[in-house]
């Protein structure tokens, strides 16, 4: 068996990426991970939030830290507060939005990695504050990274 070691971030060492009026900050990437997951933590202004997706690739898991997140599964809406957690596996649509009146912040785990660098083609692409995104242009990068949107 190989030997592997472990990764200690400390609170000033994770990437900031900036889209949409959103702050992901990525704690662990695949690089650090063997490629095994990538957990960030997510800021959202009052009413962001993505549109309904599905990831061909990853399983995604929530940890609201503060505020009120709301979760689109299996058709279903849910809200929770700080201290709440969702799970939305491979292939399943789903999204989320904060439903306060302040920002809200998140820990996200994705397993296996990779979406770190769909973050960062986002923030590459769309960096500018307060301008809305073509949306073609994210569904096409989504694509290209495993992440379908779904218009209803």
């Amino acid at each position: 068996m190989s030997q592997r070691s472990g990764t200690i971030i400390t609170e000033c060492e994770g990437r900031v990426l900036r889209a949409f009026g959103e702050e992901v900050t990525i704690l662990l990437d695949g690089e650090r991970t063997a490629g095994k997951l990538t957990m960030w933590t997510e800021i959202t202004p009052p009413g962001g939030g993505p549109p309904p997706h599905y990831h061909v690739n990853e399983e995604e898991l929530f940890y609201v830290i503060s505020g009120r997140v709301g979760f689109l599964a299996n058709d279903n809406w849910h809200e929770v507060g700080a201290g709440g957690t969702a799970f939305m596996p491979c292939g399943l649509v789903h999204t989320f939005k904060n439903v306060g009146d302040q920002p809200s912040s998140m820990l996200v785990m994705t397993m296996p990695s990779g979406i770190e660098k769909f973050f960062a083609r986002c923030a590459e692409e769309f960096a500018k504050a307060g301008e809305p995104p073509e949306m073609q242009r994210l569904f096409e990068i989504g694509v290209e990274h495993g992440i379908h949107f779904v218009l209803e």
